[in-house]
Formats: structure tokens, C-alpha cells, sequence
């Protein structure tokens, strides 16, 4: 072997690995397709969590919140707000979702405060059933603790 690094050494471990990690990203992509239909929920989505979704972004929900680790870290994780305060009962947790965005802000002093954004009754079920969807997505055990 050449004591010495040539071009055409160079030029073969850089086409090699290029090669060699295309083929890894194409792996990787087949494997996620194939995998995405049975852990994405698909079949739990709706027009309702849809408009849900639409009030997250508009409201800009995850400056403050959390969903599934993305976000931010100032107000709770709400990836399993559903089982948390709703106790997996869709009914119970939209009961729970119109009393506690109809009490904010709480004004509790040194508590951090979530402001008044004044939906109406169908956007917080809207709210509601986009929280529920997000909640059976299988997503290896996240969050790490039970209250976000």
C-alpha cells in the first residue's frame, strides 16, 4: 500500500461513502413508510381534529406547550393530556378542556399563567379531539413522566 493519499484514494472513499449512505437513507426511508401506518393513528383522524390542529398553530399552542418533545418547555407536555385529565374517556376530557380554557388565566400568584383566548364551545372540543388523536400515536413511551 502507498505510503502516500492519493486522488483516486480520496475519490473512491468519497464516492464509497456516498454509496454506502445513500443506500442507508433509502433503507431508513423504506423502513419509516412502512412502519408510519401503525404508529401514526391514521385511523383516529378527523375534520374536528383537523380544525383542532389548525387552533394549535394558530394560537401558537407550542410557544408555551409541548406535543410529543416538540416545543417548548415552558407549560406541560401534553402528549398524554388526554389519559391524564380526560382518563381516556373522550366525553369526560372535553368537559375537563371547556372548564379549564374557561377559567383562564388563573392569576395564582408565582404560578406561571396561560392566557384567555376565548374559543368558542366547538373550537376547544376542536381543541379537544386534535389533544385525543395526538394521544394514541405510538410514540415509544413519551413522556418520560406521567405528568408531562
Amino acid at each position: 500500500m502507498s505510503e502516500t493519499f492519493t486522488k483516486s484514494m480520496a475519490r473512491n472513499i468519497y464516492y464509497g461513502g456516498s454509496v454506502f449512505f445513500f443506500l442507508v437513507f433509502i433503507g431508513l426511508t423504506m423502513h419509516t413508510t412502512k412502519v408510519m401506518p401503525e404508529t401514526d393513528n391514521r385511523e383516529a383522524l378527523n375534520e374536528s381534529a383537523a380544525r383542532g390542529k389548525h387552533l394549535w398553530e394558530d394560537n401558537n399552542c407550542i410557544g408555551c406547550h409541548s406535543l410529543i418533545g416538540e416545543g417548548a418547555y415552558f407549560a406541560p407536555e401534553l402528549a398524554n393530556v388526554f389519559q391524564r385529565r380526560g382518563g381516556s374517556n373522550s366525553e369526560a376530557f372535553k368537559a375537563y378542556m371547556q372548564g379549564w380554557m374557561a377559567a383562564q388565566p388563573l392569576n395564582i400568584p408565582g404560578r406561571r399563567q396561560m392566557p384567555q383566548f376565548n374559543l368558542t364551545e366547538q373550537e376547544v372540543n376542536d381543541l379537544a379531539e386534535f389533544l385525543e388523536y395526538t394521544a394514541g400515536i405510538k410514540v415509544n413511551n413519551w413522556p418520560p413522566n406521567i405528568e408531562g
